[in-house]
């Protein structure tokens, strides 16, 4: 077993300072999954990589749940927590630029964009719950591939199946999400 499973093993077991000696056995890893998802976000996004590991962290070692069933486990838990953090920031912003209390604005002087950078984001999470409800191998690709920055390879060691069928998957999945987000967007 290699060091970080152990390491995940004794965090389970509530051993006293095994979080503290996994953090940094597991955060150049968790840097550059946030770093990769950190890159496809709109221009002016205040949230830094660092902050979003940071962030995801306390969400993984909360106490209330501390259960990983190995280091592709605990991977796959820190992108879909980087994934929640993202979308629950998405929603803040939309809803402060939906009045937030303010008073409202003539829509007449306004020139609005089609679609803003946080809306797409909602739009994406809504339609990855979809696919996650009817293909739940499909949505777990996406989030490894899309989330964490992972590669076919990468992905389909941690899923247990071949590279092609990672392949085959992201294709159907991404064909899926496009035709949900163009109909419900």
């Amino acid at each position: 077993m290699s060091e970080i499973t152990l390491m995940l093993q004794a965090v389970e077991r509530g051993e006293k300072k095994a979080s503290e000696e996994l953090l940094p056995l597991v955060y150049e890893e968790l840097r550059r999954l946030a770093a990769s998802r950190m890159a496809r976000q709109p221009p002016g996004h205040t949230l830094q990589a660092t902050a979003l590991v940071h962030e995801a962290w306390l969400r993984l070692t909360d106490e209330n749940d501390r259960s990983w069933e190995g280091r592709a486990h605990f991977f796959g838990a820190a992108a879909v927590a980087m994934r929640q953090i993202l979308v629950e920031k998405a929603r803040r912003k939309a809803r402060l630029k939906h009045g937030g209390g303010q008073q409202p604005l003539n829509i007449d002087d306004l020139q609005l964009a089609q679609v803003i950078p946080d809306e797409r984001i909602l739009q994406i999470h809504e339609a990855l719950e979809q696919l996650e409800a009817e293909y739940p191998e499909r949505s777990r690709i996406v989030v490894l591939k899309y989330f964490s920055g992972l590669t076919n390879k990468e992905v389909a060691g941690i899923m247990g199946i071949g590279e092609r069928s990672v392949d085959r998957h992201w294709a159907c999945a991404k064909i899926w999400l496009m035709r949900q987000i163009e109909t419900h967007g």
